[in-house]
């Protein structure tokens, strides 16, 4: 987790890899279940990601998701339950597996991050989204 200095704009903004199937799938049961519509979208291919990268090196190479949250980032497993955590209940449960060493946490969701292309596949560009939804995309 990294302090911005800045918030993210208009509230929390959930990263995600633009070209990955698994991603898209999550970001569209993302939308499905954010009944409050609080979380943004951004591909990590996009102008919003690479000026947040530039101000927080430690963002490079990073090719999952990440959430820009008020002043903080989290990224892998930390971003992962922290979005869960803002669709509500019974999403926002998952938040208890906060508690559990990041290093184990981080370790499961990396098993995944590396094998979602050859389970899921990836398609050649981002995602448009709908009219209806272009308001909560930033890219």
């Amino acid at each position: 987790m990294a302090e911005t200095g800045v918030e993210s704009p208009g509230g929390p903004v959930a990263f995600f890899d633009g070209v990955c199937n698994l991603c898209d799938g999550v970001v569209n049961f993302l939308i499905d279940h954010d009944p409050w519509a609080v979380l943004k979208f951004a591909p990590l291919q996009g102008t919003t990601f690479a000026a947040l990268a530039e101000a927080h090196p430690e963002l490079a190479g990073i090719d999952s998701f990440v959430l820009w949250s008020g002043p903080r980032v989290f990224t892998r497993s930390a971003a992962a339950l922290r979005i869960a955590m803002a669709l509500g209940w019974p999403w926002r449960a998952l938040g208890v597996l906060l508690v559990l060493p990041r290093p184990l946490r981080d370790a499961a969701y990396d098993f995944v991050a590396r094998r979602r292309y050859r389970w899921y596949g990836r398609r050649e560009s981002c995602r448009m989204p709908t009219p209806a939804l272009r308001a909560r995309f930033l890219d």
